[in-house]
């Protein structure tokens, strides 16, 4: 019996010895760039799942077969954080080269399904001397250019006057994880109007999640973006300043909503542009507080904290304690990451957690004002910009945290301001 039991556990050894040799096998190695082909694929950065090496460009070229095009989908994404991706970044384009750029991505926000024009993709990471996070994994697929399923839509828009909508409209909510982008193209000596019929999306104060941003020219970029927008009312009418215009629209993977149907119109350069702001009981939710204005004046005051705990508390937007684990400087300013002690003011601070660690991004608006040291702890007290990050600046309250102001800080949480 015991030479039985034996035979048995060394065939389930040998047995487990080779799935586990095929599982090693079927883990794939991640470079930097290259050649792809095929009707499937799996891409990733270099390295991946480990952390990717600075100071890197990679760029991958994706063909698929003839006739078809190419659907790419992140399926993670943990790159240095930045609201313009200016330091890190992974860029994707349609087709291999002048290709319209269908968006630039960092951070840890996944987009939606991300669909080429023809059979071709380019996707580029590059990352600085300061890096951030594990990389991207991505999935491609082949699929028939003129198949409208629910994670199809977009496409370029050149007729005089046109609509578009989100998928499944007006039957059923638009699905999760999508992203479409229409490109209208007017003649030269023409501009566009753009207005929305209908308009449901997400509701969300900074428009983080679903939203419809509307570019000038014909690809993403933060510096020509007209507008964001989400909520349950429609926008203003858009008019563009020459004679493209990008219509983006992202859904994440959470909740959804009824969507929009929209109209544009070519119309003459000389056309008089008189747009009547809205009744304010139908305004859209775009309304984001002002971001800190700051100057280098600013950064010439005197550094000396003024006030305290307490005359502090109810004037800032947030109030954290927590660590200093990066801290970057940029131009003039420190750009930290803040590993999370407590929260005592949320306000609208972003916060990203990962099992039970907490951490948020923190812009130090003068870098020797307040001076911060990575490692150490603080009492941060601020406000928040429009991307959910915290800005403090010398006029704001930041103190060494040690463990005597646990007491006073537990008594200001349960103050009314």
């Amino acid at each position: 019996m015991w030479r039985v039991c034996g035979v048995v556990c060394a065939c389930c050894l040998a047995l487990l010895a080779q799935d586990c040799s095929a599982q090693s096998q079927r883990r794939p190695s991640f470079t930097c760039g290259g050649n792809i082909t095929g009707q499937t694929g799996i891409i990733g950065s270099q390295g991946y799942p480990g952390v990717y090496p600075p100071n890197t460009k990679c760029v991958w070229r994706i063909t698929v077969p003839e006739g078809k095009v190419v659907v790419l989908t992140f399926r993670f994404l943990d790159l240095e954080n930045d609201s313009l991706c200016r330091y890190d970044y992974v860029d994707v384009y349609s087709g291999h080269v002048n290709g319209q750029r269908l968006g630039r991505f960092c951070g840890t926000f996944k987009p939606g399904a991300l669909v080429s024009t023809s059979n071709k993709m380019t996707l580029q990471m590059v990352s600085d001397a300061n890096t951030a996070g594990s990389g991207f994994l991505s999935v491609f697929s082949a699929a028939q250019p003129n198949e409208r399923g629910d994670q199809y839509c977009g496409g370029r828009l050149d007729k005089p006057s046109g609509t578009f909508k989100t998928p499944n409209w007006p039957d059923r909510d638009y699905p999760a994880g999508v992203t479409c982008s229409w490109h209208i193209v007017a003649p030269k000596n023409q501009i566009i109007e753009v207005k929305f019929e209908k308009f449901d999306v997400e509701r969300d104060n900074y428009c983080r999640y679903d939203h419809v941003s509307i570019f000038n020219g014909g690809e993403i970029n933060d510096a020509r973006r007209i507008g964001k927008y989400c909520g349950d009312s429609p926008p203003a009418p858009v008019f563009s300043e020459g004679n493209q215009l990008l219509v983006h629209f992202l859904s994440d993977l959470s909740l959804t909503a009824d969507g929009f149907i929209g109209h544009y119109k070519f119309r003459p350069k000389k056309f008089s542009i008189t747009t009547t702001p809205p009744p304010t009981t139908t305004q859209p939710v775009t309304t984001r507080p002002i971001p800190l204005k700051y100057s280098v004046d600013l950064c010439r005051q005197k550094c000396k904290r003024r006030g305290t705990l307490e005359s502090n508390f109810c004037s800032s937007n947030f109030v954290i304690t927590g660590t200093v684990i990066s801290a970057v400087t940029r131009g003039g300013s420190v750009h930290a990451t803040v590993s999370i002690i407590n929260v005592y003011k949320e306000g609208n601070l972003a916060i990203q957690q990962a099992g039970k660690t907490m951490s948020t991004k923190m812009v130090i608006l003068c870098k020797k004002c307040p001076f911060v040291r990575r490692g150490l702890n603080y009492i941060f007290m601020g406000h928040v910009d429009e991307e959910g990050r915290g800005k403090v600046g010398p006029h704001h309250f930041v103190l060494a945290f040690k463990s005597k102001n646990q007491k006073a800080l537990s008594v200001l949480k349960n103050k009314r301001c």
